[in-house]
């Protein structure tokens, strides 16, 4: 009885919690939405910004998502939907628009990813990998996670984060499967899962391969400021804070959440005993590995083949999806086991990144937040505009995000003697690594489908994770770029 009791106690806790979160996002929504006109930006050429009527929704909306996704008062994916429903109820963008995003280029390259992470599972690829792996890095736990974080973050350099997330997740899922606790939440499954996600984005800001950011924001560098950053050049400046932030990530998840075994006894012989099991490589797998990374080198020589350029990403990706199906590695069944909810939550995370953007909401908070560093010492208004990026690449879309702030900031910094450059390689670091929110990055996303975290766990250790995000930028503005020849104020 004193268990029913206890059980009982505790779900009218957690309902209550439920419904305080619940309430406070819809409360939220009426306050911004229902507030009388809130005052224009103004920036420093004198320009004024209005916050229209739909203005004031979309950031109504996205304090009501915000709150909704972090504390998971309702399945993350409905939530999305509820972006869609309230932009069109409150007629902030029509509802064809605020749902066309729901099927924007962007969603349907994570549905390909998160399909090929299928394929590897089902093909058993995934399991003869990670037997491999955990052959070579053996059975400490502490080299099982460097292990895994190296990975991710180097495949990150030479492929798209999110599809680097997707194919290295059910990898995860086979090593975890060999700690000997089962579906059962663990510090070691969390910081497996969280770390693969944070790291997924550490690696992908040194080439231009692993996100469509980098290729955004160099675009309007070259616009407003008449040069171009080559392919080298970024990954000269970015591939040092990119490592540091790999081997400082391995270490926070040592002391975060170091695993409760240090070792996990025997792992090494039965992963060579697992591995001999699988036999000889099969044809399935053979057409799934080909079929897998010509996608990858067509997406890698859009950056280099003129030819290329013009097609979509996407385009190139499902390319793979539709193959699966033609080869018969996959079939109907198997539309059954992708991760809806995942799938809604980043189709939600387009529509309210799209809705802040049009409506001009995005662009006024940006010129509010950066011209209070408009009388600041250089080194504080890139750390400025570094920190707002973080914030903001965690509600939208991080190409959003840069194409909102950059050219406000590039517009600025002229007045602060300080050099485009350091604004441009900063901006790209913090945008690249959103530790707080699911919604952030595709990775994240992919990892919470392991049921290892909730979402208020990852937004709290995202916390610390950012703070060491923060510290690196400082060191690298104020320390190593210059060291290494990028100017960082005007002449210098």
């Amino acid at each position: 009885m004193e268990d029913d009791f206890g059980g009982g106690t505790i779900n009218r806790t957690i309902e209550l919690k439920r419904i305080f979160f619940l309430s406070l996002g819809i409360l939220l929504f009426a306050l911004v939405y229902y507030a009388p006109p809130w005052s224009d930006a103004v920036d420093p050429m004198g320009q004024h910004f209005t916050l229209t009527r739909e203005g004031k929704g979309a950031l109504a909306v996205f304090l009501l998502a915000g709150t909704w996704w972090v504390f998971e008062v309702v399945p993350i994916g409905v939530t999305s939907l509820a972006i869609g429903v309230l932009q069109a109820l409150y007629l902030i963008r029509p509802a064809k628009v605020a749902f066309k995003d729901f099927m924007d280029p962007s969603v349907m390259f994570i549905f390909a990813s998160i399909v090929i992470g299928l394929v590897f599972t089902k093909t058993g690829l995934t399991k003869r990998l990670a037997y491999k792996m955990l052959v070579v890095v053996g059975e400490k736990t502490s080299m099982i996670y460097l292990g895994c974080f190296f990975v991710t973050s180097a495949l990150a350099h030479i492929m798209a984060h999110t599809a680097v997330a997707a194919t290295i997740y059910p990898l995860l899922l086979s090593i975890y499967a060999l700690y000997g606790e089962g579906d059962k939440q663990t510090k070691f499954g969390k910081g497996l899962f969280i770390g693969m996600a944070y790291v997924a984005g550490a690696g992908s800001i040194v080439t231009l391969l692993g996100a469509a950011r980098g290729a955004v924001a160099i675009g309007f560098y070259n616009d407003i400021v008449g040069q171009n950053i080559s392919f080298f050049q970024l990954t000269y400046y970015m591939l040092p804070i990119g490592w540091i932030m790999t081997l400082l990530l391995w270490g926070f998840f040592m002391i975060f959440l170091k695993p409760e075994k240090k070792v996990i006894p025997g792992l090494r012989e039965k992963a060579r005993r697992l591995s001999a099991e699988l036999g000889a490589i099969t044809q399935k797998e053979i057409t799934a590995t080909v079929i897998v990374f010509g996608c990858i080198i067509a997406m890698a020589l859009r950056s280099f083949v003129p030819a290329l350029q013009p097609i979509d990403k996407t385009a190139i990706i499902l390319i793979s999806t539709i193959l699966f199906f033609i080869t018969g590695i996959l079939d109907l069944d198997d539309l059954e086991e992708i991760p809806w909810n995942i799938i809604l939550l980043f189709a939600g995370a387009m529509s309210i990144g799209f809705c802040l953007w049009e409506t001009g909401a995005a662009k006024w908070m940006a010129v509010n937040w950066l011209v209070m560093f408009k009388e600041s010492t250089w080194f504080v208004f890139i750390m400025g505009i570094a920190f707002f990026l973080m914030i903001m690449t965690n509600f939208i879309m991080n190409v959003a995000a840069i194409s909102i702030v950059l050219p406000v900031a590039l517009v600025i910094a002229p007045y602060l003697g300080v050099a485009p450059e350091v604004i441009l390689f900063a901006s790209l670091v913090t945008a690249g690594m959103p530790f707080l929110l699911l919604v952030g990055a595709a990775p994240n996303a992919i990892a919470y489908d392991s049921r290892q975290f909730s979402t208020g766990e990852f937004f709290l250790y995202g916390i610390p994770a950012s703070i060491i995000l923060m510290i690196v930028t400082g060191f690298a503005v104020y320390v190593l770029w210059p060291l290494m020849g990028m100017p960082v104020t005007m002449g210098g």
